[in-house]
């Protein structure tokens, strides 16, 4: 006798009332929401087992009546086109008012995704591929058949600085680009700056493939066949000089 006490006892402690749902209802399905039934077997307390036919027998009374459902306010507004250019996406959210309680209805998607198109008026800059070399190499590989001491009419003779220098994060490197020293500085992750010798137009310096802020654009290595790869613009300044080692527009 007193051996089914304690055991009685320790079914109590424990919360495995038989048949007992009270204080253990549960949203949704949740294995670990059971209880002792007739017969010594599990019966459930969460709100699928309505749907699998093995409630406890106190269920629709414990937690039915006093199930709480899952309440949302309303949509937020859009986002903006995470891609400034092209192909993107924009979510919105909304937020949970009264959460679900004793077996109610769980919440809804709190989030909504959609497909966008960037069109920041600077998009077709991002279009052209940029062409590099080394600072090692001289501006003046952009026109070899400049004669020397004659100034081109877009240069100030006191000019001694690139009109800008551009940074940008390293989206992805072809394995070609191992091939020269110079090129193996070219890595994943790794953060580069490069410098435009050229001139500028409306506004923006005049080398192709400097990119848009934000957005994916590519490159390629001009002296090695085979490297080539894509870039974010995370900067740009102008006036500048890059520190070394740094790269040039061609």
């Amino acid at each position: 006798m007193q051996g089914l006490l304690l055991c009685g006892g320790w079914l109590l402690a424990a919360g495995y009332v038989l048949g007992g749902c009270r204080h253990r209802c549960c949203p949704g399905r949740n294995n670990a929401c059971w209880a002792t039934g007739a017969h010594r077997t599990r019966c459930y307390c969460d709100s699928y087992c309505e749907r699998t036919g093995d409630c406890c027998q106190d269920y629709q009374a414990a937690c039915r009546r006093a199930a709480v459902g899952c309440a949302v306010g309303p949509w937020g507004p859009w986002s903006g086109c995470n891609s400034p250019c092209g192909v993107g996406s924009k979510d919105r959210s909304r937020q949970v008012t009264v959460p679900p309680r004793h077996g109610g209805e769980p919440c809804p998607d709190l989030k909504q995704r959609r497909g966008c198109l960037g069109d920041d008026p600077a998009c077709g800059a991002a279009k052209g591929v940029a062409k590099l070399l080394p600072d090692s190499f001289s501006p003046d590989i952009r026109d070899p058949w400049r004669r020397s001491g004659l100034q081109r009419l877009e240069e100030p003779p006191s000019s001694h600085l690139p009109i800008s220098c551009s940074f940008f994060r390293l989206t992805q490197v072809a394995a070609a680009c191992r091939g020269q020293p110079w090129s193996r500085r070219l890595q994943r992750d790794r953060r580069v700056c490069v410098e435009c010798w050229g001139g500028t137009a409306h506004g923006h310096p005049q080398c192709d493939g400097y990119g848009v802020q934000g957005a994916r654009t590519f490159w390629v290595a001009t002296s090695i066949a085979g490297c080539q790869g894509s870039w974010v613009q995370e900067a740009l300044q102008e006036g500048c000089a890059c520190p070394p080692p740094a790269f040039i527009f061609v």
